[in-house]
């Protein structure tokens, strides 16, 4: 282990290993071994949400699937066109941190009267609910090529998208962070939305993080 580095909990969960850690005066999390989110840094989180409001005349009500650190509900949060956001998040854990340690990163976003945070598996939920919404942003994986856990693949395949098709208003836009490019999965999108925009935000090491925005289905 590296001497910079702080082991704060290590737990397991029916999805494997997940680990909380200090390091350079920041928060990592670490799923089975490999890095899944850390409070520094949240550009490409904040401007998946950012971008998706601006597509939307009336970005009422938000779903945020994945609550991560808490930068996208932040950022969601940040507009007061914004009603209600739910947050779909499956480890028990998470939420318990972000709780105790990152709400200093957040602006305390789980604090705000209009979240609702909801302890699911976000693929199972979608096809619980009847809920509708103007935005939905997804953050629940390393992207569609790079899943850390299997069974959120198929939220970026046929099933997962229609699915998603039937939780958005007619007018509303979908949004999926990326660790990475992927354009098959691009491809894919164009398949079920007549308008699919690409961001790409560069990061201090390795390929930039990328943002899929989806709207107008066909």
């Amino acid at each position: 282990m590296q001497p910079n580095i702080k082991i704060l909990e290590r737990c397991s969960t029916p999805r494997g290993e997940i680990q909380l850690q200090y390091r350079n005066n920041n928060y990592e999390i670490i799923s089975n071994g490999t890095f899944l989110m850390a409070t520094y840094n949240g550009e490409s989180e904040r401007l998946m949400v950012k971008a998706s409001l601006d597509c939307v005349h009336k970005p009422q009500k938000i779903l945020i699937g994945g609550l991560g650190v808490g930068f996208s509900l932040s950022e969601a949060l940040r507009s007061n066109r914004v009603e209600e956001v739910v947050v779909v998040e499956i480890e028990e854990k998470i939420i318990e941190w972000n709780n105790l340690y990152f709400a200093e990163y957040s602006d305390h976003a789980l604090s705000d009267s209009r979240t609702r945070v909801v302890k699911a598996d976000l693929l199972k939920w979608m096809q619980e609910t009847n809920e509708k919404f103007d935005v939905i942003c997804l953050d629940i994986d390393n992207g569609p090529d790079w899943t850390v856990t299997e069974a959120n693949n198929s939220l970026y395949k046929e099933a997962g998208l229609n699915t998603l098709l039937g939780l958005m208003n007619p007018e509303g836009v979908i949004a999926f962070w990326s660790a990475n490019s992927s354009e098959a999965f691009a491809l894919r999108l164009s398949e079920y939305f007549n308008e699919v925009e690409e961001y790409t935000v560069e990061v201090e090491r390795g390929v930039p993080d990328v943002v899929y925005i989806a709207k107008l289905p066909k």
